[in-house]
């Protein structure tokens, strides 16, 4: 058997949401057995637009053995059970991306597949009357996901809307509490082994030099690591997601504290609203080709339902990956390793990921590059899966009001998002891989929501009696409703449960 080394020393390059999440779940996995030291500096900023996740991030927390109403009142921290697309067909059009499963399956191609049938003769309701999620969200309540085998609330699934600064800040506590060293200074450069270009520290402006064996770069877009350092290239996709700027901006909460996040489709873009205890996040995603700086901050302040709380925050991007996020002795981490607009919450849930690959193939002293590789493709499976689901939100569209929405609805897209939509549209299947972060429920709701009919169904289900299929759905639909009207409004759901605090607006 082949002698190892033990890696003793991870050093951190960043802080934010992707460091104090890296820090935190290395420190619970390892514990003493390795040294964890974050460095920390002003200057790379936040992008500070990550404040909705989706479902797994519920595993995220229970790993960290995570308190939900510790956590949910340090972060001013809501319930999300999916996404509201306003205006994305076309004007005037609105469908709900839920979280769950439609029905009461967890495979839902067949229930799928038998609604399709029944619609074809009339005999059923719209796909969404059996989500309990979409209907949970129109009432504007909510309940936790049950536990018990067979309860319909199982299909109830949440995620979190929270501000992601109060979130580092809350991470950070748990992490120096379990030994994580902290350090808050520059990096003026990256030393490396002349050998084999590995980094062996990082000099900081101070003086200081920190060694260590494993590098994770959680630096944001600036990616001084991966990047600058190691000269691992960015990928661009902006010919398929034209998005390459953002501007965000809290405002007072005047509307109702909505267990959901809302995008509505622009001219040049999209805005989103997220409700927070303390306040609502705001934001417009555009393309500089399409608009204006100006235009855009204009469309987002006249669009804000209370006054704002701070000045607007402008974001540019590119849309793309880092071709091989983990290089030599360095992990790419967050925006360091790639960006794709938050049009579906994948920001943290990125995050959440590359920190369980990393733990998967945490490497020896021997850095085989077996580990590094199979790091990779999972992470070039993973964000080009999440790459095809949104491009499908701009290129099946009916708009053809603006510039932007023209060339979206003309572009060539990838081939495999093209070979998925000619599936669905023929018989209502989708090819999906088992480790994809999107389920069927997913796909459904946007091809649906964006236009996309299948022609027919399976062959097997006309073997099916539909009278009494008619009769279950028809149940399950009465069912659903009953169960909805029986749920606490979502504000109030969360001061009975003792999960809200009093924080200042800001």
């Amino acid at each position: 058997m082949r002698k190892s080394r033990w890696i003793s020393k991870v050093v951190i390059l960043g802080g934010g949401t992707a460091g104090w999440m890296t820090a935190a779940a290395l420190s619970h996995t390892f514990g003493q057995a390795v040294e964890i030291i974050l460095v920390e500096s002003d200057i790379i900023g936040t992008v500070g637009v990550g404040e909705a996740t989706i479902p797994p991030i519920r595993m995220f927390h229970h790993m960290l053995g995570i308190n939900e109403a510790e956590f949910m009142r340090a972060t001013g921290a809501t319930f999300k059970l999916g996404i509201e697309f306003r205006d994305w067909l076309k004007q005037g059009s609105t469908y709900f991306h839920p979280f769950g499963a439609y029905g009461v399956e967890r495979d839902m191609g067949y229930f799928f597949q038998y609604w399709l049938r029944l619609k074809e003769q009339g005999q059923v309701a719209d796909l969404s009357e059996f989500s309990l999620c979409t209907l949970a969200a129109r009432s504007n309540v909510f309940a936790p996901t049950s536990e018990r085998p067979g309860d319909p609330l199982q299909h109830l699934q949440s995620a979190y809307h929270f501000d992601a600064g109060r979130y580092a800040k809350y991470l950070k506590g748990l992490c120096l509490a379990r030994g994580v060293s902290h350090k808050m200074g520059d990096m003026l450069t990256a030393e490396r082994e002349p050998e084999n270009g590995y980094v062996t520290g990082l000099k900081l402006k101070s003086g200081e030099l920190l060694s260590g064996d494993l590098f994770v770069d959680c630096s944001g877009m600036r990616a001084m690591l991966i990047g600058q350092a190691l000269g691992v290239d960015y990928e661009d996709w902006s010919h398929w997601l034209p998005m390459n700027r953002a501007c965000a901006v809290p405002c007072e909460q005047q509307l109702a504290l909505t267990p959901y996040t809302i995008s509505t489709a622009k001219p040049f873009g999209w805005q989103w609203r997220i409700p927070l205890q303390h306040r609502v996040g705001n934001g417009v995603v555009y393309s500089s080709e399409f608009a204006t700086d100006e235009a855009a901050e204009r469309c987002l302040l006249e669009g804000l339902e209370g006054a704002p709380l701070a000045p607007v925050n402008r974001i540019k991007f590119t849309a793309g990956r880092r071709r091989t996020p983990w290089h030599k002795n360095v992990v790419a981490i967050g925006l360091a390793s790639g960006f794709l607009e938050p049009l579906e919450s994948t920001s943290i849930q990125f995050i959440q990921s590359s920190i369980h690959r990393l733990i998967r193939y945490f490497p020896d002293a021997g850095f085989s590059p077996l580990c590094a590789q199979a790091f990779n493709q999972d992470a070039m499976r993973e964000i080009e899966d999440v790459r095809d689901f949104l491009i499908l939100h701009y290129h099946a569209t009916e708009r053809d009001d603006a510039e932007l929405w023209r060339y979206v609805k003309a572009m060539r897209i990838p081939d495999s998002l093209q070979e998925r939509i000619e599936l669905f549209r023929e018989r209502g299947q989708l090819n999906l891989a088992a480790e994809e972060l999107f389920p069927s429920t997913s796909w459904h709701a946007v091809l649906l929501g964006q236009g996309i009919r299948p022609r027919t169904y399976m062959p097997t289900m006309a073997l099916q009696d539909d009278a009494m299929l008619a009769t279950a759905y028809s149940n399950l639909e009465r069912k659903f409703k009953h169960i909805v009207s029986r749920l606490s409004d979502h504000a109030s759901y969360l001061k009975e449960n003792k999960l809200t605090s009093i924080m200042e607006t800001r």
